[in-house]
């Protein structure tokens, strides 16, 4: 079998919600989603090298911590310190007897530079002598519940460990774990929320929606450079992206006219997509920006054999927009009556269906690193499995890039 792992990063938060690092997940086969099994264990360990060494782990993580799970055989092996040390936490699995050897091993790590986290201590009989080395601590809300979390939360404090509450998937245990005063949070709710109820969109966000409309029914330049006009920090956003290094201008553009232009409108469009994500005064998760982006540009990858240049667009609207409803707090047909797209596109949005379905569907399966579910959709799209491996790494390269 080819050693191959299929890489999905959860986001852990800090109390402002910002991303702080990630636990990276590996799948190798359809069991290591539900068991830990040795040899699976060995070999994400090795593609997890290769991938962090050969391609270099700044676009992986950035300047966040990666959380690695670990089991005796990594923990005691050699491979564990390739990974660079200041940004990697070593995440204990709970079938990891804590004898001296083991113990050591933490100490020693840890004189290198490494993190030590613990999963969910509570949950066996031996973890215990882990404690005094742990760096950070998880706590499993899902399976111990809010008030045993809170007894947990006071138990663990007399240790410096920092105290991480997981499984956190709704608003109200997001806000219970604040009360109760964990500093760390980790879970669905920020990674793939539910939909709350909805609030009014703020002036930027409509400056924005009304310049996509205007682009959609081929308005003239004069009517688009309007409607930049109506917003200052939309014009100034948008001269700041256009003077930016990326673009190697020889001249500093400072009119609306000249930036619509140089960009175009299917580039101006993809811009004004990225937008909705990244800015306005409303506060967006980082953890939702970061993900719908790198879900926009997945979507367009996994398309690329597929689609001409004006499609993948599309493609890449469709990631973006398919976390709208999480990112504006509203019903996605409520989204979708304030800005006309394609009908394929909607029916992407909507229904995960049409043309463009099947690629939103196989890059929400990335997202989770659900093996059973990206195979199955690799195969209904004639893909090699490595090639959506490639594709994923790609994408996440291209939004640590763009500095998300």
């Amino acid at each position: 079998m080819h050693e191959e792992a299929f890489i999905g990063r959860q986001p852990i938060l800090d109390k402002d919600q910002a991303i702080m690092g990630y636990e990276l997940l590996f799948r190798h086969n359809a069991e290591a989603e539900n068991a830990v099994i040795e040899d699976d264990i060995k070999a994400c360990s090795r593609v997890l090298v290769n991938t962090l060494n050969d391609m270099g782990s700044q676009w992986l993580l950035g300047d966040k911590f990666a959380f690695i799970n670990v089991n005796e055989e990594m923990l005691m092996g050699d491979l564990i310190e390739l990974l660079p040390p200041k940004r990697t936490v070593l995440e204990i699995l709970r079938v990891v007897v804590p004898n001296e050897a083991v113990l050591a091993r933490c100490k020693e790590l840890q004189g290198h530079g490494y993190q030590i986290s613990l999963d969910n201590p509570m949950l066996t009989s031996h973890s215990e002598p882990l404690l005094s080395c742990a760096n950070f601590i998880k706590i499993d809300i899902l399976a111990v519940g809010i008030q045993e979390a809170a007894r947990l939360f006071q138990q663990y404090s007399v240790l410096s460990a920092n105290l991480v509450a997981e499984k956190v998937e709704t608003l109200e245990e997001f806000e219970a774990c604040q009360k109760i005063g964990f500093k760390f949070y980790q879970g669905f709710y920020f990674a793939r929320p539910e939909t709350l109820s909805a609030k009014v969109i703020n002036p930027s966000y409509t400056s924005v929606l009304e310049i996509l409309n205007m682009l959609s029914h081929d308005a003239d330049n004069r009517q688009i450079e309007a409607g930049f006009k109506r917003d200052a920090a939309l014009t100034f956003k948008l001269l700041r992206y256009i003077n930016s290094v990326g673009f190697g201008l020889s001249c500093e553009i400072q009119s609306i006219g000249h930036a619509l232009s140089i960009l175009g409108r299917r580039q101006l469009y993809r811009w004004l997509t990225l937008l909705m994500v990244t800015a306005g005064e409303n506060a967006t998760s980082p953890a939702l920006m970061k993900t719908s982006v790198t879900r926009g540009r997945l979507t367009e990858l996994l398309g690329m054999s597929y689609f001409d240049k004006h499609e993948r667009d599309n493609l890449f609207i469709v990631g973006v927009f398919s976390m709208l409803d999480a990112i504006l707090e509203m019903p996605m047909e409520k989204v979708l009556e304030k800005v006309q797209l394609p009908d394929a596109v909607t029916e992407a949005l909507m229904d995960r269906q049409g043309i463009y379905g099947p690629f939103l569907q196989l890059a929400e399966a990335c997202e989770d690193a659900d093996r059973h579910r990206i195979v199955m959709l690799a195969d209904s799209l004639q893909y090699d499995p490595n090639k959506v491996n490639d594709c994923h790494i790609a994408a996440l390269a291209w939004v640590e890039e763009l500095g998300i």
